[in-house]
Protein backbone atom coordinates (compact mmCIF):
# COMPACT_ATOMS: atom_id res chain seq x y z
CA UNK A 1 0.00 0.00 0.00
CA UNK A 2 1.30 3.46 -0.88
CA UNK A 3 1.60 6.27 1.67
CA UNK A 4 1.94 9.98 0.94
CA UNK A 5 4.38 11.80 3.22
CA UNK A 6 3.74 15.49 3.75
CA UNK A 7 6.90 17.45 4.53
CA UNK A 8 6.32 21.14 5.39
CA UNK A 9 9.41 22.99 4.24
CA UNK A 10 10.94 26.41 4.84
CA UNK A 11 14.59 26.63 3.81
CA UNK A 12 15.52 22.98 4.32
CA UNK A 13 17.69 22.49 1.21
CA UNK A 14 20.55 21.08 3.27
CA UNK A 15 18.40 18.47 5.00
CA UNK A 16 16.14 17.37 2.16
CA UNK A 17 18.52 15.01 0.30
CA UNK A 18 19.02 12.89 3.40
CA UNK A 19 15.36 12.92 4.38
CA UNK A 20 14.05 12.09 0.91
CA UNK A 21 16.71 9.46 0.35
CA UNK A 22 15.68 7.66 3.54
CA UNK A 23 11.99 7.28 2.65
CA UNK A 24 10.94 3.63 2.54
CA UNK A 25 9.67 2.07 -0.68
CA UNK A 26 6.04 2.93 -1.31
CA UNK A 27 6.25 6.23 0.58
CA UNK A 28 5.84 9.22 -1.76
CA UNK A 29 7.18 12.59 -0.66
CA UNK A 30 5.05 15.73 -0.97
CA UNK A 31 7.28 18.68 -0.07
CA UNK A 32 5.25 21.79 0.66
CA UNK A 33 7.45 24.80 0.03
CA UNK A 34 6.35 27.56 2.37
CA UNK A 35 8.36 30.43 0.91
CA UNK A 36 11.89 29.03 0.89
CA UNK A 37 14.68 31.20 -0.47
CA UNK A 38 17.41 28.54 -0.48
CA UNK A 39 16.28 26.48 -3.45
CA UNK A 40 14.49 23.85 -1.36
CA UNK A 41 11.85 23.28 -4.04
CA UNK A 42 14.47 22.54 -6.70
CA UNK A 43 16.32 20.18 -4.35
CA UNK A 44 13.07 18.37 -3.57
CA UNK A 45 12.22 17.92 -7.27
CA UNK A 46 15.74 16.70 -8.02
CA UNK A 47 15.25 13.98 -5.42
CA UNK A 48 11.92 12.81 -6.80
CA UNK A 49 9.47 14.64 -4.54
CA UNK A 50 6.19 16.18 -5.58
CA UNK A 51 6.43 19.89 -4.76
CA UNK A 52 3.47 21.98 -3.65
CA UNK A 53 3.80 25.72 -3.11
CA UNK A 54 1.90 27.30 -0.22
CA UNK A 55 2.25 31.09 -0.16
CA UNK A 56 0.56 31.55 3.18
CA UNK A 57 3.22 31.26 5.86
CA UNK A 58 2.67 28.91 8.77
CA UNK A 59 3.20 25.29 9.75
CA UNK A 60 -0.51 24.56 9.62
CA UNK A 61 -0.89 26.17 6.21
CA UNK A 62 1.93 24.04 4.80
CA UNK A 63 0.77 20.75 6.31
CA UNK A 64 -2.85 21.28 5.32
CA UNK A 65 -1.87 22.08 1.74
CA UNK A 66 0.06 18.82 1.65
CA UNK A 67 -2.82 16.78 3.05
CA UNK A 68 -5.15 18.28 0.45
CA UNK A 69 -2.64 17.48 -2.32
CA UNK A 70 -2.17 13.89 -1.15
CA UNK A 71 -3.78 11.09 -3.15
CA UNK A 72 -3.01 8.04 -1.01
CA UNK A 73 -5.48 6.74 1.54
CA UNK A 74 -2.81 6.89 4.22
CA UNK A 75 -0.94 10.13 4.94
CA UNK A 76 2.15 10.69 7.07
CA UNK A 77 3.37 14.06 8.32
CA UNK A 78 7.09 14.49 8.89
CA UNK A 79 9.41 17.41 9.60
CA UNK A 80 11.82 18.03 6.72
CA UNK A 81 14.77 18.99 8.91
CA UNK A 82 16.40 15.58 9.35
CA UNK A 83 15.59 15.26 13.05
CA UNK A 84 13.32 12.25 12.50
CA UNK A 85 14.08 9.07 10.59
CA UNK A 86 11.64 8.34 7.72
CA UNK A 87 12.52 4.69 8.25
CA UNK A 88 10.29 4.76 11.34
CA UNK A 89 7.17 5.59 9.32
CA UNK A 90 6.13 1.98 8.53
CA UNK A 91 6.13 1.22 12.27
CA UNK A 92 3.75 4.15 12.88
CA UNK A 93 1.59 3.24 9.89
CA UNK A 94 1.18 -0.40 10.98
CA UNK A 95 -1.47 0.19 13.71
CA UNK A 96 -3.55 2.31 11.32
CA UNK A 97 -3.33 -0.29 8.56
CA UNK A 98 -4.25 -3.03 11.05
CA UNK A 99 -7.32 -1.11 12.20
CA UNK A 100 -5.94 -0.76 15.72
CA UNK A 101 -5.56 3.03 15.74
CA UNK A 102 -6.69 6.03 13.70
CA UNK A 103 -3.94 8.53 14.49
CA UNK A 104 -0.43 7.46 15.49
CA UNK A 105 2.16 9.91 16.79
CA UNK A 106 5.88 9.47 17.18
CA UNK A 107 6.86 10.28 20.76
CA UNK A 108 10.25 11.95 20.51
CA UNK A 109 13.13 10.38 22.40
CA UNK A 110 16.13 12.75 21.98
CA UNK A 111 19.45 11.16 20.96
CA UNK A 112 21.48 12.79 22.43
CA UNK A 113 19.36 14.61 24.99
CA UNK A 114 20.72 17.95 23.73
CA UNK A 115 18.91 17.31 20.41
CA UNK A 116 15.78 18.68 22.07
CA UNK A 117 16.47 21.99 23.88
CA UNK A 118 15.34 22.23 27.48
CA UNK A 119 12.94 25.13 26.86
CA UNK A 120 11.24 23.17 24.08
CA UNK A 121 10.99 19.97 26.14
CA UNK A 122 9.53 21.90 29.06
CA UNK A 123 6.93 23.60 26.86
CA UNK A 124 6.02 20.29 25.23
CA UNK A 125 5.59 18.61 28.60
CA UNK A 126 3.23 21.36 29.75
CA UNK A 127 1.18 21.16 26.57
CA UNK A 128 0.97 17.38 26.77
CA UNK A 129 -0.44 17.76 30.27
CA UNK A 130 -2.98 20.26 29.00
CA UNK A 131 -4.04 17.79 26.30
CA UNK A 132 -4.53 15.04 28.88
CA UNK A 133 -6.68 17.34 31.01
CA UNK A 134 -8.71 18.54 28.03
CA UNK A 135 -9.30 15.17 26.38
CA UNK A 136 -8.45 12.38 28.81
CA UNK A 137 -6.03 10.98 26.20
CA UNK A 138 -2.69 10.13 27.79
CA UNK A 139 -0.07 11.69 25.54
CA UNK A 140 3.48 12.77 26.28
CA UNK A 141 4.40 14.60 23.07
CA UNK A 142 2.73 16.69 20.36
CA UNK A 143 4.57 14.44 17.92
CA UNK A 144 5.71 16.06 14.63
CA UNK A 145 5.73 12.57 13.03
CA UNK A 146 2.15 11.41 12.50
CA UNK A 147 0.22 8.88 10.44
CA UNK A 148 -3.53 8.78 9.75
CA UNK A 149 -6.00 8.20 6.96
CA UNK A 150 -6.37 11.23 4.72
CA UNK A 151 -10.16 11.12 4.95
CA UNK A 152 -9.99 11.25 8.75
CA UNK A 153 -7.65 14.23 8.72
CA UNK A 154 -9.81 16.20 6.31
CA UNK A 155 -12.95 15.37 8.30
CA UNK A 156 -11.42 17.07 11.36
CA UNK A 157 -12.03 20.44 9.64
CA UNK A 158 -8.87 21.99 11.04
CA UNK A 159 -8.85 25.78 10.92
CA UNK A 160 -5.57 26.92 12.44
CA UNK A 161 -2.80 27.61 9.94
CA UNK A 162 0.02 28.40 12.32
CA UNK A 163 1.72 26.57 15.18
CA UNK A 164 -1.58 25.57 16.75
CA UNK A 165 -2.37 23.12 13.95
CA UNK A 166 -0.80 20.01 15.56
CA UNK A 167 -2.64 20.65 18.81
CA UNK A 168 -5.93 21.33 17.07
CA UNK A 169 -5.54 18.03 15.24
CA UNK A 170 -5.25 16.13 18.52
CA UNK A 171 -8.14 17.94 20.20
CA UNK A 172 -10.45 17.46 17.24
CA UNK A 173 -9.36 13.85 16.78
CA UNK A 174 -10.22 13.13 20.40
CA UNK A 175 -13.57 14.90 20.05
CA UNK A 176 -14.31 12.86 16.93
CA UNK A 177 -13.61 9.62 18.78
CA UNK A 178 -10.48 8.71 16.82
CA UNK A 179 -8.17 6.22 18.51
CA UNK A 180 -4.87 7.96 19.22
CA UNK A 181 -1.66 6.10 19.96
CA UNK A 182 1.96 7.05 20.68
CA UNK A 183 5.06 5.10 19.67
CA UNK A 184 8.61 6.05 20.61
CA UNK A 185 10.87 7.37 17.86
CA UNK A 186 14.47 8.62 18.09
CA UNK A 187 14.85 12.38 17.76
CA UNK A 188 18.24 13.64 16.60
CA UNK A 189 19.78 17.07 16.07
CA UNK A 190 18.19 18.74 13.09
CA UNK A 191 20.16 20.03 10.10
CA UNK A 192 20.44 23.79 10.51
CA UNK A 193 18.62 25.94 13.04
CA UNK A 194 14.97 25.47 13.94
CA UNK A 195 12.52 28.27 13.17
CA UNK A 196 10.47 27.35 16.22
CA UNK A 197 12.03 25.26 18.99
CA UNK A 198 15.56 26.41 18.17
CA UNK A 199 14.80 29.81 19.71
CA UNK A 200 13.03 30.86 22.90
CA UNK A 201 11.06 33.43 20.90
CA UNK A 202 9.87 30.80 18.45
CA UNK A 203 8.87 28.50 21.28
CA UNK A 204 6.92 31.28 23.02
CA UNK A 205 5.11 32.09 19.76
CA UNK A 206 4.11 28.44 19.37
CA UNK A 207 2.95 28.30 22.99
CA UNK A 208 0.81 31.38 22.40
CA UNK A 209 -0.85 29.76 19.38
CA UNK A 210 -1.51 26.56 21.30
CA UNK A 211 -2.92 28.33 24.34
CA UNK A 212 -5.36 30.04 22.01
CA UNK A 213 -6.42 26.68 20.57
CA UNK A 214 -6.89 25.22 24.06
CA UNK A 215 -9.00 28.20 25.08
CA UNK A 216 -11.20 27.89 21.98
CA UNK A 217 -11.60 24.16 22.60
CA UNK A 218 -12.76 24.84 26.16
CA UNK A 219 -15.09 27.69 25.20
CA UNK A 220 -16.61 26.04 22.14
CA UNK A 221 -16.74 22.30 22.84
CA UNK A 222 -19.16 21.57 20.02
CA UNK A 223 -19.22 24.65 17.80
CA UNK A 224 -16.10 25.94 16.10
CA UNK A 225 -17.64 28.08 13.35
CA UNK A 226 -15.90 31.16 14.74
CA UNK A 227 -12.43 29.60 14.90
CA UNK A 228 -9.76 31.86 13.38
CA UNK A 229 -7.79 30.99 10.25
CA UNK A 230 -4.53 32.49 11.42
Amino acid sequence: MSVDVVLPCLDEAAALPGVLGALPAGYRAIVVDNGSTDGSADVARAHGAVVVHEARRGFGAAVHAGVEAAEADLVAILDADGSLDPGDLPRLAAPVLAGEADLVLGRRRPVPRSAWPLHARTANRALAGAIRRATGVRLHDLGPMRVARRADLLALDLRDRRSGYPLEMLLNASRAGLRIRELDVPYRPRVGRSKVTGTVRGTLTAIGDMRRILKEHAEHPANRDDAPNA
